[in-house]
Formats: C-alpha cells, structure tokens, sequence
C-alpha cells in the first residue's frame, strides 16, 4: 500500500515541481525584459507623438516618432536638429488636452509600452527645431524676412510650414544673444507654434535649457505611409560662424 500511494504521488509531484520551474523561468524572463527596456528608454531610444500641429510639414498631428537619447550624450546638438523636450515651465500652460487616440493607436501606444519605448509623458514634452546654440547671436529679421545668426542668413523655406506669399521666416521680431547650456527652439510652423518667441517675457527668456531636451527625434514609424528619416536640413546652417 505505502509503495502504491508513493508511486501514484510521483507524477502529481512532478507536475507542480514542473510548473514552478516555468513560473521562476517567466518571471526571470520579465525582469530581465523590463531591465532591458528601462534601459533603452532612459539612455538609448524613446517614442513620443506629435500633439501639435507646430511642426507642420515636418511633423504632422499624431506621427510617432523616435528619438535618440544616446547620440548627445557625446555628440553637441546642431542647428537643424529636432529635439522633444521637457517643459522648461510655462510653455504647456493653458494648452488644450490632447484628445483620446483612435483604438489603433492606443493599441500601437500600448505595444511601445511593453517594449518599453513608448513614453506616456509624451503631453509633458514639446517638439520644435534647434536655431540656435550657446552664444549664438539670432536675429529677425532681416529686409528679405530671413533669420540671421551670427551675422549669416539662413533660408529656411525648404522646411517651413508658411501661408501662400508669406515668406517672412518669423512675423515676431527678436534679437537674442542664446545663453550658455541653452538652445532657441522654434517650430517648422511658425504662424501655429508656441515656441520660444511666445515665451520671452517668462524668466527663462523663452530659450530652452539643454539638460531638459530628451534628445533628437531622428524617424518617423507610424502612419505607415510617413514611415521615413527627420531631415534636420543641416546644410542650410553650413555658412553660419561661430559665435564671437
């Protein structure tokens, strides 16, 4: 009898022994999993949406877009690059709530966030274009409704996002001398884009400090049909000198 039951036990032990193996198994494979993906989406690549129609044409209403976090930390920031950043305070305020994403999106959202690349803080931060760096001295404009920086021109109608016959870059002058460890950032739309112009009267002087700015937005993944490379139009900066 005690043979019997010890051998009719064997196989039920078995099986349980069996099925903790696998949880302890899972449960390494998700930590493993969410260490991986807390560390692509703090120091290597992140993905936000496109609230705002700011960036237009560049970035239009709900793109989704990655960044790249780790290129910066060696490599300065350019004039051209687009960078998602964190509100250096009082630039989000008052503005509308993004409204609920369509399911699909939502599913696409809730993806990335199991992959850990999706952010959900993506209403906290702003997407404009870096104009200009530390020290650089921005004007406009000048009589042909260009920027200067630094005494240099720059014609930015390759990416600019203006009304029909408009070819002034910005109808808000400025002149500004941008801060060490700061960028002036303005967005591709000029006549929708709350960017640093709107916010000089705040005691940041409307420019973003560079410890705020997540990194370069450098792919476009959804929609599908927009799947492409950020051009940061790098070459239209290539005559501009280096701050005195």
């Amino acid at each position: 009898m005690t043979n019997d039951s010890a051998s009719a036990s064997t196989p039920s032990t078995g099986r349980r022994r069996g099925f903790l193996v696998f949880l302890r198994d899972v449960l390494v494979i998700v930590v493993i999993a969410a260490l991986v993906s807390f560390v692509v989406k703090t120091f290597v690549v992140r993905s936000f949406y496109i609230p705002s129609a700011s960036m237009e044409r560049t970035l239009i209403v709900d793109d989704r877009i990655l960044v790249d976090e780790l290129t910066p930390r060696w490599a300065p920031y350019e004039r051209g690059d687009v960078v998602v950043f964190k509100d250096p305070g009082g630039w989000l305020d008052g503005q509308p709530q993004t409204p609920a994403q369509p399911p699909l999106m939502e599913a696409v959202d809730w993806v990335l966030t199991l992959v850990g690349i999706s952010a959900t803080d993506s209403q906290d931060h702003l997407v404009k274009r870096v104009i200009g760096l530390p020290g650089d001295h921005v004007v406009c404009c000048n009589a042909l409704g260009q920027i200067t920086i630094n005494g240099a021109p720059i014609d930015e109608l390759s990416y600019l996002n203006l009304p029909d016959g408009d070819t002034a870059a910005s109808n808000e002058p400025f002149d500004v001398v941008v801060p060490e460890g700061s960028l002036w950032l303005l967005g591709d739309n000029r006549d929708r884009s709350r960017d640093a112009r709107a916010h000089q009267d705040l005691p940041s002087g409307g420019f973003v400090p560079i410890d705020n700015v997540v990194g370069k937005a450098f792919l476009t993944t959804w929609p599908f049909d927009r799947l492409g490379p950020i051009d940061g139009h790098h070459d239209i900066f290539n005559g501009v000198p280096d701050p005195e």
